[in-house]
């Protein structure tokens, strides 16, 4: 493929997640904000692009006003990316890297068709909540991660992409001792899952439990080590 062609391909990939995401998610706002930020535009910038007084993206992002259509979704993730591209598109040749690492630490990835609470999640995986915060709150897919493999090559420029179409999903982090590492590389991104499982240990380290406290991120528990038998519960249950 050429290559033009094929940055093009990637770029509408993209704009589907972002926008996706933006669809799914249980607030539109902070998540446009989040990609806003994330790709370094401001809400002036933006509204410039798209014709709009900056007052107009400032209430869909504080949910002043109601969540916009998707219509007008696609067109402020294509403003934002258009605006990208005409600043040399610094993020894309960071966000489109291709390598082995991905491959090799996600070890299962899936995105539901219906939502999916997360205290019934963990019902279905035989995971403990260890912080009930937000246990009703919906799940839009999972994915399962061999920390080790993770830590040991995956660059930071790539842990975006284990959050598949959205962020509003379950992180699960095998082969791992308290849980701490993983966390301090959700701490240092702007993506916040709805839920973060250890998987195989029995007690998290009290770290990794403050920072999810303070992310507000809920935490669960798998003590049974096997990640085939878990990886076998997933996908029975979340085809």
């Amino acid at each position: 493929m050429n290559v033009q062609l094929e940055k093009r391909a990637q770029i509408r990939e993209l704009a589907k997640k972002i926008a996706g995401e933006i669809v799914l998610s249980q607030n539109p706002g902070s998540t446009i904000r989040k990609w806003r930020n994330l790709l370094k535009i401001s809400q002036v910038e933006l509204a410039s692009k798209l014709k709009i007084s900056p007052s107009v993206i400032s209430d869909y992002e504080s949910n002043r006003r109601k969540s916009p259509g998707i219509k007008m979704i696609r067109k402020m993730v294509d403003a934002m990316l258009e605006i990208e591209e005409a600043k040399g598109g610094g993020f894309f040749k960071e966000f489109f890297v291709e390598t082995n690492s991905i491959v090799n630490a996600i070890l299962d990835i899936r995105e539901f068709v219906e939502p999916v609470s997360i205290k019934k999640f963990c019902k279905l995986i035989n995971a403990e909540l260890v912080s009930r915060i937000y246990e009703n709150k919906n799940l839009y897919g999972y994915t399962l991660i061999d920390s080790l493999a993770a830590i040991l090559y995956l660059p930071p420029h790539e842990l975006v992409k284990i959050y598949g179409s959205t962020t509003e999903r379950a992180l699960i982090f095998t082969h791992l001792t308290g849980g701490k590492s993983p966390m301090v590389a959700i701490k240092v991104t702007n993506f916040k899952p709805n839920l973060v499982v250890f998987h195989g240990i029995e007690r998290v380290d009290e770290i990794a439990l403050k920072i999810a406290e303070v992310e507000h991120i809920p935490v669960a528990v798998i003590k049974d080590g096997d990640v085939n038998k878990t990886m076998k519960a997933l996908r029975e249950n979340f085809i």
